[in-house]
């Protein structure tokens, strides 16, 4: 039996026809470089490619296309929304080191584009998203062992500053996705703007990560929970997924463990979601339910 659409077109020919451009589309998405994917959803949502300059690093970025009108514009809020990228594609097998630590997927830039606030920016980790003769120059330390280093919290914390110019923000609100969060920890400890922390499968204590992992310390970064009291004044939701295998659920209760007062502090454990899934899709719920109320 064949069946038949209302216009009288036969069912598997129009199947056949949608397969295909969906395939083609797929083909797309695989044959672009990690840069295009992100250019592609930055464009889709009428976002621009960035650069800020800092000593150490040129940091990359993504943002609304009006964001340099923000700080001539009376927009709803003064308050700079800030999304961290995670630690990308760091190693290619547990012992090869990746020769250019830009993610995969473009995660974080996908959870960014989604925030209502028009003072928003997405900021890319140092080494990520650069040309080869700009990642030339980067050490593949800075995407392994001092990926969390003074000099990179230091630089992320002077792009903060230099977006907040730029859009008239007067505060500033930090977002974390994986080992962004740990920045966003070790950045807000070193500012005085910060009004909250939200940070999305992070790792906040990597000395306990790599111990029970069996992996080689970090020994050149500084550690997320070592500020964890510092900063407990600060109101902070850390979303970890239940099924989280990459960093486990421990590591977010280990950072907790020694908070004298964790009275603005949440973890909030999510069903149904690892490391890398499905952050994306509840993205607007989750930031109206927790974060925006």
């Amino acid at each position: 039996m064949v069946f038949r659409s209302r216009a009288g077109a036969k069912a598997p020919a129009l199947f056949f026809a949608l397969a295909f451009v969906l395939s083609a589309c797929t083909t797309v998405s695989i044959l672009q470089s990690r840069p295009e994917r992100a250019d592609t959803l930055a464009v889709k949502n009428n976002w621009r490619l960035s650069a800020y300059h800092t000593p150490h690093f040129k940091i990359i970025a993504y943002r609304p296309a009006s964001f340099e009108r923000m700080a001539a514009s009376k927009a709803p809020t003064d308050t700079l929304n800030v999304y961290l990228e995670g630690d990308g594609l760091a190693w290619i097998t547990e012992t090869r080191l990746s020769r250019d630590p830009t993610p995969s997927e473009p995660i974080t830039l996908e959870l960014a584009v989604q925030d209502p606030n028009p003072r928003s920016i997405y900021f890319a980790r140092p080494c990520q998203y650069l040309t080869p003769n700009d990642l030339a120059q980067c050490s593949p330390a800075y995407w392994s062992s001092h990926r969390y280093s003074e000099e990179v919290v230091a630089s992320m914390s002077d792009a903060v500053e230099q977006a907040k110019r730029e859009s008239g923000a007067r505060r500033v609100r930090l977002f974390g996705y994986s080992g962004g969060g740990a920045l966003a920890v070790l950045i807000a400890a070193r500012r005085t703007d910060v009004i909250g922390v939200t940070t999305l499968a992070a790792n906040l204590d990597h000395q306990f990560w790599t111990q029970q992992g069996g992996m080689t310390p970090l020994y050149g970064s500084l550690n997320p929970a070592h500020v964890a009291n510092e900063i407990s004044h600060i109101p902070q939701i850390h979303f970890i997924g239940e099924d989280d295998e990459t960093v486990p659920n421990s590591v977010a209760y280990a950072y907790m463990s020694d908070i004298k007062d964790t009275s603005r502090i949440r973890i909030v454990k999510l069903p149904d979601m690892d490391h890398t899934c499905c952050w994306v899709e509840p993205w607007k719920n989750l930031l109206r339910n927790y974060v925006n109320r």
